[in-house]
């Protein structure tokens, strides 16, 4: 009967792999948990606030006329399919996090191209009598990249977020942040 210390011996590799499986796994679960990754399948506002960096975005959109009729993945997210929904938030969602992790966020934060173009698409969408039948514009974001057009946002530069939205404009915005996911003993073990 061979002993543990021969065992490990003769298997070092695959105790090596379980071990690093196990790290990977444990700091990937840990990951989710803190970063509360099941939150953003929802259509929660409230959700957005996950990123402390969105409370005025947020409080701006909670004081505006939206509110009532549209959460932010309303707005924010192409509504065509389910498929294309899921999709678009996990790459924008992994974008936001790689930005958030360097510390890389900006002091105002304004839509990527690819994001203003949902954004465009969805303002049509929920405002299609009035941008149709009203005001005879029928325009589209490729008339905006073009210069040929004005962008929702150019002439609506308050709806729904205002043009100062920033870090610095709202800083006693009252806001539901999540509390912390890191536990009391850890939280008091840092300080």
């Amino acid at each position: 009967m061979k002993t543990f210390g021969e065992v490990y011996k003769e298997f070092k590799w695959i105790w090596l792999v379980f071990s690093l499986a196990g790290l990977i796994v444990g700091l990937g679960l840990y990951t989710v948990y803190v970063s509360r990754a099941w939150s953003y399948i929802s259509d929660e506002p409230a959700v957005c606030v996950n990123c402390h960096i969105m409370g005025p975005y947020y409080q701006s959109w909670q004081k505006s006329s939206h509110a009532i009729w549209a959460t932010c993945n309303d707005c924010h997210v192409p509504q065509n399919n389910i498929i294309n929904q899921y999709a678009f938030k996990a790459v924008d969602g992994l974008y936001h996090a790689a930005v958030f992790t360097v510390r890389a966020e900006p002091q105002v934060i304004r839509a990527r191209e690819g994001s203003s173009e949902v954004i465009m698409v969805n303002c049509v969408r929920c405002h299609t009598l009035l941008v149709t039948e009203f005001t005879k514009m029928n325009v589209d974001y490729q008339q905006v990249l073009k210069g040929e057009k004005k962008a929702c946002w150019d002439c609506h530069t308050q709806v729904p977020h205002t043009n100062i939205s920033n870090l610095g404009s709202a800083p006693g915005a009252i806001v539901p942040f999540p509390a912390a996911p890191v536990p009391d003993w850890l939280s008091s073990m840092l300080k």
